[in-house]
């Protein structure tokens, strides 16, 4: 009972269970596997989470709250739109790379086991995130061709939905390949990211 006392609850299982998840995946990760992690009892772990899809439904849920709080809520205050846009790149991009935020790489990669409920609960959240950028990367079009010297030709040939799916494959995928001790390091991924969408897609 005393570790069972010391353990931060809920929290310190979820950030548990988002590092197994992401080592192990989500189906090679038991519900024991979690509880001797934490020296819990099996008992002790119920106690908090019914199932597993609850852990993992708890712990994309959160992955929303981080992009919300770390990209949404400061990407909102900035009123240019291509200034909006950069700002949202570079902030996506330092939240999908964060070492310490381990649920946004468990939600990118373990959408499939949810139950359908739950699922829908989560890609309800993320399709507002979507027309959110989709809604950006129209102003930003609509804005460049008024001022066309800002922002390339613009010619609209991308529509703003493909452009907000390619910039959050690209930006989502990440983790995929990327490698602490490697060539792209945040400080440089970001500006070609940029110019990538800018330079390219928008273009």
């Amino acid at each position: 009972m005393a570790r069972e006392t010391l353990v931060d609850s809920r929290q310190e299982i979820l950030r548990t269970a988002a590092r197994l998840f992401q080592q192990r995946g989500y189906d090679a990760t038991s519900m024991n596997d979690v509880a001797a992690a934490l020296k819990l009892s099996k008992g002790g772990l119920y106690h908090h989470f019914q199932s597993k899809d609850e852990i993992l439904f708890e712990i994309m849920n959160h992955a929303m709250e981080i992009t919300q709080e770390r990209v949404l809520n400061p990407v909102r205050a900035i009123a240019d739109p291509a200034e909006r846009l950069r700002a949202l790149i570079r902030l996506h991009i330092e939240v999908v790379l964060s070492p310490r935020d381990r649920e946004i790489t468990v939600m990118l990669h373990e959408n499939h086991p949810l139950p359908p409920a739950l699922r829908k609960r989560i890609n309800t959240r993320k399709k507002e995130y979507v027309h959110f950028v989709e809604s950006l990367m129209a102003e930003v079009q609509k804005d460049a061709v008024k001022q066309p010297q800002r922002a390339g030709k613009t010619s609209g040939a991308v529509s703003p939905r493909a452009a907000a799916f390619a910039l959050l494959g690209m930006v989502n995928w990440i983790y995929q390949w990327y490698k602490p001790e490697g060539d792209l390091q945040t400080h440089n991924l970001v500006p070609q990211f940029t110019e990538l969408i800018f330079g390219g897609i928008l273009a």
